[in-house]
């Protein structure tokens, strides 16, 4: 049996083939849009792509399930478990299986026996695998997907906080720990092969490493410590991360069937003279690092660096209006392939950032201060001071007469924001924040700073913080 791991640090996200070498044939187990990197790995092993299976329909990123089986003809093997509201409508059009729990199928001399573990999502399934090809008659390891994550569980809430499916969390959760009573049955040997790693917002705590046992999970998931449904469902539904506003368009996205990209795409690339009406029309982007843009910008537009992208794009970018983008062109193809990823779909194309400075639209700057800089002027009570850290870092301890907007929500909620003060913005360290003051120029905001180390320089140099937690407490 061959087993590659795929990881897109991006998104966290983790995918898998699975290879039957005697019979030359593999499958890839949750798969991301970006079909290559599976195609040609399969070259190299020898092996022919004739299936994808997928655990659930993704909230987090577009599936390259559709791709594959329009591209290569692979069968796909999908969930037919859960709510009618949640099938997959656009397998029909491909060679494909609907799963339920008891089916099993075979690629090559592998067997894939399915589980229905509900709870992240009502059509939730698990993947036993057992390589009978080398003589076993048992299990060897069970792709999970987001259902059970190295120390942790995926979160139940997902239809409601992204989908907008109201009443669906507590239920999820009952089936939550209902799901987690069958994997505590498991055989402990079992490897855990989960969907996500450390940084999704698919569950909370996530670990860093790539894989488990059901053994150790049992042990040490925090997840799995309870006896008592009401415990987990309290347990579960507390302190999960923000979700971002783009989860609900990828579960309708791959849901119907994301759009089929072939092997060509690209994005345009423009004259500098429709800068002006790009800006009008949609959310312009440029992906240059931080210090530069600081440096020297184009007005109107926000600055998500290339490698933040996956993270902030699906916050930031309008979905419902085109998304154009500033860099070079060598830049273009991972931004298109993170864009199309996150189910920004509606991409106006790109703008040569040397061209716009040798055009002189390159016309706006920002400055930072540092630490002590920002005590003295909120000793002077001449600065609003604008947190865009999450909840969780907010609730923690935060600068003393700082306002909360989060980075993601910032541009909904930046009226609340005074217009008629100097606005300092801080995160953690300084980057989220450069973000941030772009978002806020971009709406015409004047007189806008960054805090050059963020709350981690400001504690270095031993300046109070506000604890509302244990304040709270008291």
């Amino acid at each position: 049996m061959l087993l590659k791991y795929f990881y897109d640090k991006s998104l966290a996200h983790a995918s898998y083939m699975v290879g039957c070498q005697r019979g030359g044939v593999a499958v890839i187990v949750d798969p991301g849009r970006d079909i290559q990197k599976y195609l040609d790995a399969a070259q190299r092993e020898g092996v022919k792509i004739i299936a994808i299976a997928e655990t659930h329909i993704h909230a987090d990123y577009v599936s390259g399930a559709r791709e594959l089986a329009d591209r290569i003809d692979a069968k796909l093997y999908v969930s037919d478990e859960g709510p009618q509201e949640w099938k997959y409508e656009y397998a029909h059009q491909y060679s494909h299986q609907l799963l339920h729990e008891g089916d099993h199928f075979m690629i090559g001399n592998i067997r894939f026996d399915v589980l229905h573990t509900p709870g992240h999502t009502p059509e939730s399934i698990s993947f036993l695998v057992t390589d009978q090809g080398g003589g076993a008659q048992e299990p060897m390891g069970i792709f999970t997907g987001d259902f059970v994550f190295v120390n942790a569980i995926g979160r139940p809430d997902l239809l409601e906080q992204a989908a907008g499916i109201m009443n669906t969390a507590k239920a999820g959760a009952s089936d939550l720990f209902h799901s987690i009573e069958k994997f505590k049955k498991l055989p402990e040997y079992l490897q855990v092969w989960p969907a996500h790693g450390a940084g999704s917002a698919c569950g909370k705590g996530l670990g860093a490493i790539p894989s488990s046992t059901v053994g150790y999970e049992l042990r040490f998931n925090p997840g799995l410590q309870f006896n008592e449904e009401e415990a987990f469902v309290d347990y579960i539904l507390a302190d999960q991360p923000e979700v971002p506003p783009y989860f609900a368009v990828m579960k309708r996205v791959n849901k119907e069937g994301p759009k089929v990209i072939g092997e060509n795409a690209g994005i345009e690339k423009l004259p500098v003279e429709k800068l002006s009406s790009a800006i009008e029309q949609g959310t312009v982007v440029d992906l240059i690092a931080a210090k530069t843009f600081a440096q020297a910008h184009a007005a109107g537009t926000i600055n998500i660096p290339v490698g933040s992208l996956s993270t902030w794009g699906g916050w930031l970018i309008d979905y419902d209006r085109p998304a154009f983008l500033v860099g070079t062109a060598a830049q273009m193809k991972e931004a298109m392939l993170v864009l199309l990823s996150i189910g920004a779909e509606d991409i106006g194309g790109y703008f040569e950032r040397d061209e716009l400075a040798k055009e002189n639209l390159l016309t706006e700057s920002y400055e930072s201060v540092n630490a002590s800089e920002l005590s003295e002027l909120l000793d002077n009570h001449s600065v609003t001071l604008v947190d865009v850290r999450s909840d969780q870092e907010w609730n923690a301890g935060h600068i003393p007469q700082a306002r909360h907007h989060f980075l993601g929500k910032l541009p909904k909620t930046l009226d609340g924001i005074p217009q008629d003060q100097k606005v300092v913005v801080n995160c953690r360290s300084g980057a989220r924040s450069a973000i941030g003051v772009s978002v806020l120029q971009a709406a015409g905001r004047k007189n806008v700073v960054n805090l050059d180390g963020g709350f981690t320089g400001w504690t270095g140099k031993g300046y109070s913080v506000v604890h509302p937690e244990a304040v709270a407490s008291k």
